[in-house]
């Protein structure tokens, strides 16, 4: 190895190790944070671990109750995009409608150029309009009408790919097209759901600005949500109670996504073969 290829490989270790750091350092203040007295910005090891920032968030029914929140929200918006998403790719997969495959980019267009934030005004003067301000119903049909677009998108991929000799194999036996859908289709494009599931979970765990807007009540406000309440009156950060709830909050999606991928398996395409 000559000096230039040297000097070449130092330098690219060198930057992946400074890429490295910087997204290490504010997982090692989530680790540590929640368990110092007096937590800083900076990652340390606390010298006296203290437990008392958990104690408070299960003593608040406000930040244990808004967990719930965001669980059930989250559940449903999965449900109801996977679901549709199922049922809307297989039929765009196997029926040929002129425009098919306009309709698929423009749908997806739309759903990346129109964001929440641009279309909120409307979204929320329809949810008043429908009587669904304040409810979490009108919150899972916002979120998820966002989502549809992209599911539907990822999703076709894995119904082309499922081969239609099998569907044809069941017609024979007098299957009808729900039932093809739900015995056939499904369990062979099951890495492909799994995947828009832990998808749509983690954005709407994530999200916060429609449930803001959308849901007055706090009681119904997820955990997004409810996190600015960790602010005092001149905006400061209470950093022990937020690092604590914030390692609360990320456990679940991160159980959720090494268990789906450790059965399922991620893949954005599919591999079955006829």
């Amino acid at each position: 190895m000559n000096p230039r290829q040297m000097a070449g490989r130092i330098g690219f270790y060198t930057f992946v190790a400074v890429v490295t750091g910087f997204f290490a350092l504010p997982m090692l203040w989530l680790a540590s944070a929640p368990f110092d007295a007096n937590p800083g910005y900076a990652p340390r090891f606390p010298k006296k671990p203290t437990l008392r920032h958990f104690s408070a968030l299960f003593e608040n029914d406000l930040t244990m109750g808004s967990l719930w929140n965001s669980v059930l929200l989250s559940f449903l918006c999965m449900v109801l995009v996977v679901s549709s998403a199922a049922l809307a790719a297989y039929a765009l997969s196997r029926v040929r409608i002129p425009g098919r495959d306009a309709l698929l980019y423009l749908l997806l267009l739309l759903s990346s150029v129109v964001t929440g934030t641009a279309a909120m005004v409307p979204i929320f003067l329809m949810i008043w309009k429908i009587g669904l301000l304040d409810r979490e119903f009108g919150v899972v049909l916002v979120l998820s009408g966002g989502l549809l677009p992209a599911a539907i998108f990822i999703l076709k991929d894995f119904m082309d790919s499922v081969p239609r000799s099998y569907e044809e194999s069941a017609r024979v036996f007098g299957a009808g097209p729900l039932r093809i859908l739900r015995d056939i289709v499904v369990p062979l494009a099951r890495p492909g759901l799994a995947t828009i599931a832990v998808w749509t979970v983690v954005n709407v765990w994530g999200s916060y600005l429609v449930p803001f807007l959308l849901l007055r009540d706090q009681d119904k406000q997820p955990a997004a949500v409810v996190v600015r309440t960790f602010y005092d009156e001149g905006g400061g950060a209470q950093l022990g109670p937020i690092s604590a709830f914030s390692l609360l909050y990320s456990i679940p999606v991160v159980l959720m996504y090494l268990f789906v991928n450790r059965r399922y398996g991620f893949r954005l395409h599919g591999g079955i073969k006829s």
